[in-house]
């Protein structure tokens, strides 16, 4: 097991990551002080691993209150909320009551704003069971939900007290979720860190055919990488904005075709093409840059061409992301490989060329 620490003063907490850790009672003991807590699954995720959690709360006499929710980013609403609302009501749970998310980046982000906003803050543990989660949403304290018009519009700033991230249950991902969670992995590589970049494409086919070591060592450095981004500006003002690299384009895909038909991972990836070409447009990275990415994100199987929504739809949709200020758009952009930045502007004569380049390969 390898332990990380997300650095925020008082409200720091420890990530920790290794196989089998669902079992390990003494990792969770500290956060239970009462007798009680609730977990947030789902329909997929229920049947594989939420007896081995309540055996495990058992075993240190801990009782806990099941809420299994559908399952898949289409129920990422304020309906699909208030029934975990409707559970902690009827089971009287109290502000001493912990939620523990039990399952990927859609269960998470839910639980973690109904932790935030239930009797105004109950405590949240986090224990993602999928890759994306692990190396990226379980880590930051983003939570929320979406809007009909627009991807985790409505949410809240809110820390878990310990991340447990089980590396034994990606073996039961399904490959194109796996892939998914890769996006994140190779996001990292790309912002900020050149020598993981590297690594990722010597050892990218270990990681497809779920190489424990070299997963383990994925998991700790992307979490290494978004911990000290977190530590250094926990609300977005600044340098974690980075860590969006992809997103502006990925949410516009998700809201456009639907949320739940491209998983977030895809809509990152071939988000980060579009980013990276946008890169190429203003002069910072060459051509060869740009196949690079692209090469990388089809090794790990993921999609590198985004699907043809209108140049003009996507302008509408990107106009809704939170990273808008001022009414302008704010893109995350690559001024080198391992290197990105956040630009204010761009030129929409280049905007428009990226958009109708990247739907066509």
């Amino acid at each position: 097991m390898q332990t990380l620490t997300v650095g925020l003063g008082e409200r720091s907490y420890p990530i920790h990551i290794g196989s089998g850790l669902l079992r390990r009672a003494e990792l969770l003991r500290p956060y239970l002080p009462r007798k009680r807590a609730t977990i947030v699954t789902n329909t997929t995720v229920a049947p594989l691993y939420l007896a081995a959690l309540q055996q495990t709360l058992q075993s240190i006499d801990v009782g806990s209150v099941p809420i299994i929710l559908p399952d898949g980013e289409e129920y990422k609403n304020s309906a699909t909320l208030n029934l975990i609302y409707d559970a902690l009501l009827n089971n009287r749970c109290e502000r001493s009551t912990p939620l523990i998310a039990l399952g990927g980046g859609v269960i998470g982000d839910m639980t973690g704003y109904a932790a935030a906003t239930y009797l105004r803050g109950v405590p949240f543990i986090q224990i993602p069971t999928t890759l994306l989660a692990q190396v990226d949403s379980s880590v930051g304290g983003k939570t929320g939900i979406n809007h009909p018009l627009g991807k985790n519009m409505i949410g809240a700033f809110y820390q878990p007290q310990l991340v447990l991230a089980d590396t034994g249950t990606l073996n039961t991902l399904p490959d194109n979720e796996f892939s998914a969670g890769l996006a994140e992995v190779i996001k990292y590589g790309l912002i900020r860190d050149l020598p993981f970049l590297e690594w990722l494409e010597q050892n990218v086919d270990k990681l497809l055919a779920r190489d424990t070591a070299a997963l383990q060592y994925a998991i700790a450095r992307s979490c290494q990488n978004k911990a000290e981004v977190v530590a250094a500006d926990e609300r977005e003002s600044g340098e974690r904005a980075l860590l969006n690299l992809g997103h502006t384009f990925g949410h516009a895909i998700e809201s456009g075709m639907g949320y739940g038909n491209w998983l977030h991972g895809d809509g990152v990836a071939a988000g980060t093409v579009m980013a990276a070409d946008l890169s190429q447009r203003l002069g910072w990275i060459s051509a060869q840059d740009v196949i690079r990415v692209r090469n990388l994100l089809k090794q790990a199987r993921l999609p590198v061409i985004a699907p043809d929504l209108g140049t003009d739809r996507y302008l509408e949709l990107m106009g809704l992301d939170k990273k808008v200020e001022a009414g302008k758009m704010r893109f995350v952009l690559l001024k080198e490989i391992g290197h990105a930045v956040v630009r204010g502007e761009v030129p929409s004569d280049l905007l428009r060329q990226t958009l109708e380049a990247c739907v066509h390969g």
